[in-house]
């Protein structure tokens, strides 16, 4: 079966960093695009950073110069490395897979991690 394992969250002060992993089994990891989101209590899950299969980064504006995504095919692995931490940044990180074939039945997959907790708080 297909697994995401998150780890690497915590407690931090703000102006602190933290970096979060995501570990894949079961799927292709370099075939899907990976992604990050995080989602507080009462608030829709938001997406934070996504990695395309080819490379290719998004951020989100609020984290953008502050975050980085990144993977490691080889470790079908993703990271998220979090820096100039701020108490907003506070919520539950999930980690995502996604994929979309587009063949003559289009099929999409899409699957998410456990989520790891990150407080920024003093």
């Amino acid at each position: 079966q297909v697994q995401l394992v998150e780890s690497g969250g915590g407690l931090v002060q703000p102006g602190g960093s933290l970096r979060l992993s995501c570990a894949a089994s079961g799927i292709i990891f370099s075939m899907y695009d990976m992604g990050w989101y995080r989602q507080t209590p009462g608030q829709k899950r938001e997406l934070v950073a996504a990695v395309t299969s080819g490379g290719s980064t998004d951020y989100a504006d609020s984290v953008k110069g502050r975050f980085t995504i990144s993977r490691d095919n080889a470790l079908n692995t993703v990271y998220l490395q979090m820096n100039s931490l701020k108490p907003e940044d506070t919520a539950v990180y999930y980690c995502n897979a996604h994929k979309v074939l587009v063949t003559i039945i289009p099929a999409e997959y899409n699957y998410w991690g456990q989520g790891a907790q990150v407080t920024v708080s003093s």
